[in-house]
């Protein structure tokens, strides 16, 4: 393979890119969590579930609230958390869009959306956050995400941080979540409004291929670090099936690294990838990497010069934006149907 796992530039941590280029340094730098899939952690599928006694439908969340993360743990909150910290960027950007700015007192060294996120204290990686930092900040909870595996959790947890633990795996787990932080916060109406344009996102995406046909659907590839894809059974994957589209890796399960032979022969008509990697060690763009593999001239997405690049941000990060990336990702695939 013309690439391989160690050409990745590992930064400790991802951010999975800056939305537009700040530098290509950082670029890489910012995607290495993302582009290292043994990284994206978490045996558990679990959606965070509140106690049955809460009542979730309240604009108010009624404490004291019961309720459970990915990895099963129950919390108790007698009031809303004052303050919070986050070491997962799609946490960090569903924290700061509930309107919880003055609250939040740490995040991961990568988190980089919104703007104020880049001046808050950093607290390491997203995958083995800095203990003494988390521990300085007197967090009230700390939320983490899929890039942090359950054993660094617990970890943590030995250590008195109270740590509150995501996996989503679905569009709907990452509704799921930023609802879970609304009720956790007592930010319920923020959520709501949240919540309702990515679902409006989602139908019109739905709606713009609803009358594409099963033999008309375009097969779509998708690299987001050099040699690395996705299949069935986590997010990515799913955001190319609400666009119309058919993963050409999706016999696969999870991230995984591709065989470049195998991608030839499935002959994407769409190649997405995501914008601002740069591979360390050959300095090419995974845009150039892509082009230029042997073999890949042949296949029908090179050819027709289907090759698009989305914002890194937004294809990899379960957060808020996560619609705004399936808007461009089924844009990218069908642009006729999607305005």
């Amino acid at each position: 393979m013309q690439m391989k796992k160690n050409g990745i530039k590992r930064a400790l941590l991802l951010s999975v890119a800056l939305a537009t280029a700040v530098s290509l340094a950082a670029c890489g730098k910012q995607e290495a969590e993302i582009t290292s899939p043994s990284k994206l952690g978490g045996e558990s599928t679990t959606a965070p579930t509140p106690a049955a006694t809460t009542a979730a439908t309240s604009k108010k969340t009624a404490y004291p609230l019961k309720i459970k993360d990915a990895t099963g743990k129950e919390f108790t909150f007698d009031k809303a958390p004052e303050r919070i910290a986050s070491v997962s960027p799609a946490e960090t950007e569903a924290l700061f869009a509930l309107g919880l700015d003055d609250k939040i007192v740490g995040v991961s060294d990568f988190d980089d959306y919104p703007e104020a996120a880049k001046s808050k204290p950093k607290l390491g990686s997203i995958t083995k956050p800095n203990q003494e930092a988390l521990i300085a900040t007197n967090a009230n909870i700390v939320f983490t995400g899929v890039s942090m595996k359950a054993d660094t959790v617990e970890k943590l947890r030995e250590s008195n941080i109270n740590v509150f633990k995501v996996e989503p795996k679905t569009l709907d787990d990452a509704i799921a979540n930023i609802e879970t932080y609304g009720l956790i916060t007592d930010r319920q109406e923020q959520a709501e409004k949240i919540v309702t344009k990515m679902k409006a996102d989602r139908k019109k995406v739905v709606d713009a291929v609803k009358d594409v046909k099963q033999e008309n659907k375009k097969k779509v590839y998708i690299e987001f670090s050099p040699g690395w894809t996705v299949g069935s059974g986590e997010f990515m994957d799913e955001l190319i099936k609400l666009s119309g589209g058919i993963n050409v890796a999706g016999d696969g399960k999870g991230w995984y690294q591709i065989s470049e032979e195998k991608i030839i022969a499935q002959n994407p008509a769409v190649i997405l990838f995501a914008n601002g990697v740069v591979d360390t060690k050959s300095k090419m763009s995974l845009d150039e990497i892509i082009r230029t593999r042997s073999g890949w001239d042949a296949i029908e997405a090179v050819k027709n010069k289907q090759v698009i690049g989305l914002d890194q941000n937004l294809l990899s990060r379960p957060g808020p934006r996560l619609t705004d990336g399936l808007l461009e990702m089924a844009k990218g695939i069908y642009p006729e149907l999607v305005k």
